[in-house]
């Protein structure tokens, strides 16, 4: 029978290593596998964090994007040369190992990136950046942290403003000016990589988003979290679009053609 390559993409998403019930669990939180079905109709790819054991470059050409979502864990100091430092805490030295290499392979590849909290600061480091564990401490920034509370939906209320780079890649998507975004961590950018631009920052300084510099494709990283609201706020969506669109074009240019069997 005729056999036909599907048009919906696949998204890799990197997990992150949980202990649990005496097992190592490899999770995502659902918000983001959802906005990548919700938000540019592919299916996501929870990748696992085992490190070596996996080729990157053979699972590079098999998929058409590589998404790196937030976590409440930060990237261990020592992956860009600052010394252990408790209230850092906690890390996830398994997903350090894994989404590190990943992120220069992905843009060996030319695979679309798209970075998330936790993504952003990882595509920092794994450039040569470096980052500060604890941003709201430094003199003259604002407290970034969310607020406490049970419900998800008022510690990712769309809260803050941030200003948009005009002529950036960012501005292409959302227009440049003040956008209001929920951005919460606590981790944030110190040194930016020589390999990135400043995209947005926000009213303190704090950079917001990057985008890689000469990537072959879309390769951007946001501090805050469009996968909450994909379904509902307008910037959110444009993100996951352009995201898609990029993935899309990517999917044209390297899958080969349908054969019959």
């Amino acid at each position: 029978m005729p056999h036909t390559i599907s048009n919906t993409p696949l998204i890799l998403v990197a997990a992150d290593a949980k202990p649990l019930e005496g097992y190592v669990w490899h999770a995502v939180p659902e918000t983001y596998l959802s906005a990548v079905v919700h938000g540019l109709g592919g299916i996501p790819l929870i990748l696992p964090s085992l490190g070596e054991d996996i080729d990157f470059d053979e699972l590079l050409m098999r998929v058409d994007g590589v998404l790196l979502p937030g976590s409440r864990s930060n990237v261990e100091p020592g992956r860009y040369g600052q010394p252990a430092d408790p209230k850092a805490e906690p890390h996830d030295p398994a997903r350090d190992a894994v989404t590190l290499p990943l992120i220069d392979a992905t843009l060996r590849h030319g695979v679309p990136l798209f970075a998330i909290c936790r993504g952003m600061q990882e595509l920092n480091v794994a450039l040569g950046g470096t980052l500060t564990s604890e941003v709201q401490e430094l003199p003259g920034r604002a407290d970034h942290r969310a607020p406490v509370s049970d419900v998800q939906a008022e510690r990712f209320a769309i809260r803050q403003n941030i200003a948009v780079r005009p002529g950036g890649t960012l501005a292409g998507i959302l227009g440049s000016g003040t956008v209001r975004v929920n951005s919460l961590h606590r981790q944030a950018i110190d040194r930016l990589a020589e390999g990135l631009a400043i995209e947005a920052t926000a009213d303190d300084g704090t950079i917001e988003a990057v985008s890689v510099r000469g990537a072959a494709s879309f390769a951007l990283g946001v501090q805050w979290h469009p996968e909450y609201w994909v379904r509902t706020d307008a910037p959110s969506q444009k993100l996951f679009s352009a995201f898609g669109d990029a993935v899309r074009a990517h999917m044209a240019a390297h899958r080969a053609p349908a054969t019959a069997e």
